[in-house]
């Protein structure tokens, strides 16, 4: 094959590989694999040796101006590569997006609200370990092994029915009052767990506020009243509450305890109709309860109840499912 013939091989080869590149990476491939040291036209620059005067002369010129060609080509396409690039790369030049500020979880921020009001009103907090003995849990509540509660279709058991996860917060009140003497005014919030479905109103791991008052001369009226004062902080003046007979093993008398819906009483999908929320049980603390905890119940009354956590902030935000809380969906805290 004649000079000519394969230099005009080599510029129709480097032309397709030139157009064809899109980065400072191929272009530099083509730059070595044309013009590097092992290339085709440092291979004929080579041949030049053996060719005579009359061909060294005109082989040379036609070396030289395909290595003109291809430089400049070259140079052209690295300026086109590097605007494409540039292209690529993201405008310093605009204003950034800003922060998007953190929100505390509804819960907490619930949660913080009703501690608050209670500290106000002279209350203590308190805190116990989820993992309860059966004894904390119901023995000391007056709950005797009979009772559906303590099924292993509503607990969860960890060994040999000893040791639990609690089912409330009660057995914050048990150690409470074994290790300190009365008065005592405390709350307990806090985490419980029940064998339970996971519904639009139900959970198996969820949370709750008890109180318990224990304290000389303490009556039925004192813990309405304490139950009225708090749900008018934290709903408004507007609220009502009314109180229902119950059982509950571990208070004598016993109590459901209801507060007005947000309807205004004229009844909707929240209320069911009936105009009232239920959002609680309450009562007077069992003497059984007393001596389980070396208190004397001739000389100490008190009361105690407990609200669900969850339930309270579904009323605060109109929230209606409780799994809205564990779903981690951001929309949700943008909302509330």
């Amino acid at each position: 094959m004649k000079a000519k013939e394969i230099i005009k091989n080599i510029i129709d080869d480097f032309d397709r590989s030139c157009a064809a590149v899109t980065s400072s990476e191929e272009w530099n491939e083509v730059r070595v694999r044309f013009l590097g040291k092992k290339s085709a036209v440092t291979a004929l620059m080579k041949q030049l040796k053996e060719a005579s005067p009359e061909e060294k002369k005109a082989l040379g010129k036609a070396i030289n101006d395909t290595k003109a060609y291809m430089e400049r080509c070259l140079e052209e396409k690295k300026k086109e590569a590097g605007r494409d690039e540039q292209k690529k790369l993201p405008d310093w030049s605009l204003p950034g997006r800003g922060q998007i500020p953190g929100k505390v979880h509804p819960l907490t921020t619930v949660r913080c609200q009703m501690e608050d009001i209670f500290i106000r009103m002279g209350f203590d907090i308190k805190q116990g370990p989820e993992m309860e003995t059966a004894w904390h849990c119901f023995d000391a509540l007056n709950i005797p092994e009979t009772h559906p509660s303590r099924d292993e279709q509503d607990t969860f058991y960890l060994n040999k029915k000893n040791m639990v996860l609690r089912t409330h917060t009660s057995p914050v009140q048990i150690r409470t009052m074994l290790e300190q003497k009365p008065p005592i005014y405390m709350i307990a919030p806090g985490r419980v767990y029940r064998n339970d479905v996971l519904d639009a109103s139900h959970s198996p791991v969820f949370h709750q506020v008890e109180a318990l008052a224990v304290d000389e001369k303490i009556t039925f009226g004192d813990l309405k009243g304490v139950i009225y004062a708090f749900l008018t902080e934290l709903f408004g003046p507007q609220v009502k509450t009314r109180f229902d007979n119950s059982f509950f093993p571990f208070t004598e008398p016993s109590a459901e305890v209801y507060m007005s819906c947000f309807c205004g009483g004229k009844g909707c999908s929240v209320c069911k109709g009936s105009g009232w929320l239920e959002i609680g049980g309450a009562g007077m603390v069992d003497p059984e309860v007393f001596r389980a905890v070396n208190i004397d119940p001739e000389r100490w009354s008190g009361f105690a109840f407990g609200f669900g956590l969850e339930r309270m902030a579904m009323l605060m935000y109109g929230v209606p499912d409780i799994r809205y809380f564990y779903e981690n969906d951001l929309r949700m805290l943008k909302t509330i």
